[in-house]
């Protein structure tokens, strides 16, 4: 079994919520920040918080780690840290890494994200380098049942620089071909050759939530493809928006993060609640556990209003 397998049970049963862990220190209340050692001890002990507060209600987390190299060594600590208390709690967790390079060096990067201190269950790639700076990570699928969300259409306002490209002369779903097809066309071979018991290939896509026919279209395009979905709540993207790019209810992870690590920021002005000040992880993590219980219903009623 893969751990896209797993994945797609986890959404059967939780609903669609990515917790995303993108810890700034700056998301942190003051009050934590203050009492702790250093920014990087705060994001541990506020991660934990979150954790615990979400996990009943997301199907995995995602912890970005940009959040935590920027802090140094100890960030990099913290950052492992995350990673083994939410494995330790049975749910799986995508690093979202974002790598890409040559064959030799992909092997080592997988090593590093697939074992050891960073381990994790699925990591972000980025493919264009070409599919050989994706083939090193495959062996843990078959080793160990690891994963992969690889860059196909993002949700950036960048995208369209290199992703929309228009590939000359070729055609796909009666327009022109893009870019970000041709990425979706390989991976779609590789998960077919890679197919899980869901009927999901081990490695999945990143497909953003734009709105608009195009998400449908990408969802039908590549059915066999289980997808990373960004762009939600902070970015943008509505309930709406990803349900377009979910397939029978399942097929997809929502993922969301200011959103939802700092709802306790929306939550000051409620009744009896703290000042900004006196706010800790507590009210935070309650304020996140909210948030994510409001993300699941929405989406679960854009889907139940949605046309398969």
């Amino acid at each position: 079994m893969y751990n896209m397998d797993r994945l797609f049970g986890e959404v059967a049963e939780r609903g669609h919520v990515c917790v995303g862990l993108d810890t700034a220190a700056d998301y942190i209340p003051e009050r934590e920040r203050r009492r702790a050692a250093s920014d990087a001890g705060a994001a541990l002990v506020f991660n934990r918080a979150i954790i615990d507060a979400t996990a009943d209600t997301a199907a995995c987390f995602k912890v970005q780690i940009a959040c935590y190299e920027e802090m140094g060594l100890a960030g990099l600590a913290t950052y492992a840290e995350t990673l083994r208390y939410i494995r330790g709690k049975k749910k799986l967790v995508i690093a979202d890494i974002k790598r890409g390079d040559i064959a030799d060096t992909a092997l080592r990067y997988a090593k590093a994200h697939f074992d050891g201190d960073f381990e994790a269950d699925f990591v972000t790639l980025s493919p264009y380098m070409g599919m050989d700076s994706i083939e090193p990570w495959l062996s843990y699928a078959d080793s160990k049942g690891k994963g992969a969300f690889v860059l196909m259409r993002t949700s950036n306002r960048g995208m369209r620089d290199f992703e929309y490209l228009e590939l000359k002369g070729e055609e796909a779903g009666g327009r022109a071909r893009r870019v970000y097809d041709a990425v979706g066309e390989k991976l779609a071979a590789l998960a077919a050759a890679k197919k899980g018991t869901s009927g999901y290939g081990a490695f999945g896509a990143v497909a953003g939530c734009t709105g608009g026919e195009e998400d449908a279209a990408i969802r039908k395009r590549y059915e066999s493809l289980f997808f990373l979905i960004p762009g939600y709540g902070a970015q943008g993207g509505g309930a709406g928006d990803a349900a377009a790019l979910l397939r029978n209810g399942n097929g997809g992870v929502v993922n969301a993060s200011r959103s939802i690590l700092k709802a306790w920021t929306g939550a000051l002005s409620g009744e009896n609640a703290p000042s900004a000040k006196d706010a800790d992880n507590a009210f935070a993590a309650e304020a996140a556990r909210r948030a994510a219980v409001k993300m699941r219903d929405d989406i679960r009623a854009a889907l139940a209003g949605k046309k398969e």
